[in-house]
């Protein structure tokens, strides 16, 4: 069972895509997919609620546009330079301890929106991610009790505005904030069925072309470590969302560099994570 939200932007309802590919929608029975319902067991609740089979189900129609499988997060916790090679094509040491940056949750958008490109932008990038869902309420999280705090994961497209980001003073949340710069989905797998979340491919094309390749065996820093590390300096919330860092392969570290144009199509995945597809629009209000 995979965690959707579907309809149109800002009216989204909670359904779930079984293992058959079907799509149902659980709206009779959960509100939506946030921080009180990852806060109540809500993954393990619905599951029991849908095999007792009296639940109203309704179908959800395979054109529904899907939004992001979290309902309004209260914080994007992102961590830089967390793929060695990467941080080698960014011209940066491997950090010796995590690096982090907020992205703004108004940069959240569906799977399969169109990203924009903000006004007077030159150097819009590619970034796959794996994203890790915040199941329960972590403070100062021992390492060997940070996974009890994962509800699930889920694939981000952590879309980097690098002028912003670092040759214009200030922290990287600038670079990384833009509407649009944060599609997530299509769905939250649960933590239970991803039982390595360190050996998994993820991969990004632009217009059919790999960009991006790698696994995330690769990882400096990996998932227990993150949550706990993070929640040393902030409180994290059900349904926060930590993104773990992208694998070499952006378009920063080419030569010459190459970024994002109007009309480009990205597509990325990542194993059991599903795959989403954005194609590169202007600016419009």
């Amino acid at each position: 069972m995979k965690l959707i939200r579907f309809g149109k932007p800002g009216q989204e309802k909670p359904g779930v895509e079984l293992e058959s590919g079907q799509r149902l929608d659980v709206s009779s029975y959960v509100t939506d997919f946030n921080e009180d319902f990852f806060a109540d067991n809500g993954i393990e609740k619905l599951k029991e609620w849908l095999a007792t089979g009296d639940a109203e189900t309704p179908i959800i129609n395979d054109l529904e546009r899907l939004g992001c499988p979290v309902d309004k997060p209260s914080k994007i916790v992102c961590v830089g330079l967390n793929y060695a090679k990467h941080a080698e094509e960014s011209g940066m040491p491997v950090p010796e301890e995590p690096v982090l940056f907020f992205k703004a949750t108004t940069a959240i958008t569906g799977p399969f929106d169109n990203v924009m490109l903000p006004k007077n932008s030159k150097k819009s990038d590619w970034e796959v991610e794996l994203a890790v869902v915040i199941g329960k309420k972590a403070s100062y999280v021992a390492k060997n009790e940070a996974m009890d705090h994962v509800a699930g994961y889920v694939l981000h497209n952590d879309i980097s505005e690098r002028e912003y980001q670092l040759e214009r003073q200030g922290q990287w949340v600038k670079g990384k904030s833009c509407d649009t710069f944060a599609p997530l989905g299509p769905y939250l797998v649960p933590r239970e069925e991803v039982p390595n979340p360190h050996n998994l491919d993820l991969w990004l094309k632009l217009n059919g072309e790999t960009m991006q390749s790698s696994n995330t065996s690769d990882l400096v820093f990996n998932i227990p470590q993150l949550v706990s590390y993070i929640s040393e300096f902030m409180t994290m919330l059900p349904g926060d969302v930590i993104s773990t860092g992208t694998p070499f392969g952006v378009g920063l570290g080419l030569t010459p560099p190459k970024y994002l144009r109007v009309g480009d199509v990205m597509e990325l995945g990542i194993d059991k994570l599903g795959v989403s597809k954005q194609n590169v629009v202007a600016f419009s209000k």
